[in-house]
């Protein structure tokens, strides 16, 4: 049984990687009209299910070409240093991840205040953005809201920009709710990871696309994952199956990358298809279905061809 698995997965391992993603429609920029000069590709790399080192994985996000990682900012000091000097060594640039832990509200602000606060002020590497697990699905409205404003204030004192993904879990759960901060908060930039809310939804969001619209205005970072209504990541992308899902996601990110080439300001991407067990395995053994590493690497090629300025 288990050289059968082992066959079994080395053939889906060589399978997929003769495919391509499902033949999408042609990316015309910003409709046709002109990039202006400020706008930039920046695809990261999640360390995400990595088990090495902090170099180590720097190194591989280099070599594999990528700009950059996307990365819970460290507490410790010990390992703030470290991540500074891998990035300072194979120059890549970072952005950090920030949140509460607590489910009593009055922590949780000031777990989150106190993570946000040490990342946007430290002078040794300036992050290109915070990307929040922003407060919690059971707070109340005003709860999350005041959140919100904390995160506005400190992006305006520090300089560095502070985004909220669009997390199960979190205040951005679902669309609809999403929506109501949205309209109430015209400061407020998201991390658009809209597999999630195909999950939550258990559908492609044909039904909400007026709330969707929205969201895509307010996207100023990406989480490139293909979601489905059934869970936040198919198996993998280049599997002709998923041919709908993942055409629905590129339509996504193409108004987003459309909006910031008409404004000239520079996008970033972040490629995160999970581990074990967001990446589905075989029973009993845990065995992923398909290559973590491999297809991120090859949706940040796919990025990069598609809407890299010419």
């Amino acid at each position: 049984m288990d050289q059968q698995k082992r066959n079994f997965l080395k053939q889906s391992a060589i399978m997929a990687s003769a495919l391509c993603l499902p033949s999408l429609p042609s990316f015309a920029a910003a409709s046709g009209k002109p990039v202006k000069d400020g706008f930039r590709l920046i695809v990261l790399a999640t360390n995400w299910g990595y088990n090495g080192s902090i170099d180590a994985f720097c190194n591989e996000a280099k070599k594999a070409g990528y700009d950059g990682l996307e990365i819970w900012w460290p507490a410790e000091t010990a390992a703030q240093q470290e991540l500074f000097a891998a990035l300072a060594k194979y120059d890549l640039q970072v952005g950090y991840l920030c949140a509460g832990y607590d489910s009593d509200y009055t922590k949780h602000a000031q777990q989150f205040e106190t993570a946000l606060k040490a990342a946007t002020s430290n002078s040794k590497v300036k992050p290109l953005y915070i990307n929040c697990h922003s407060g919690r699905d059971y707070f109340t409205f005003e709860q999350n809201s005041a959140l919100i404003d904390m995160t506005i204030r400190i992006s305006k004192q520090s300089g560095v920009p502070v985004y909220h993904e669009t997390h199960r879990s979190r205040m951005m759960f679902a669309a609809h709710v999403a929506r109501k901060f949205i309209e109430a908060k015209p400061d407020l930039r998201l991390t658009l990871d809209i597999s999630h809310w195909c999950n939550v939804h258990e559908s492609l969001l044909q039904d909400q696309q007026a709330t969707v619209a929205k969201a895509l205005e307010r996207a100023s970072h990406i989480h490139a994952r293909i979601g489905h209504p059934e869970g936040p990541q198919v198996n993998d992308p280049r599997a002709p199956e998923w041919e709908h899902a993942v055409k629905a996601h590129f339509a996504w990110w193409d108004q987003v990358v459309q909006y910031h080439q008409a404004a000239g300001k520079p996008l970033t991407f972040l490629t995160e298809f999970g581990p074990a067990d967001y990446l589905p395995t075989l029973p009993y053994t845990r065995q992923p279905v398909a290559d973590q590493w491999d297809i991120n690497v090859y949706m940040m090629k796919q990025l990069k061809q598609r809407y890299s300025k010419q």
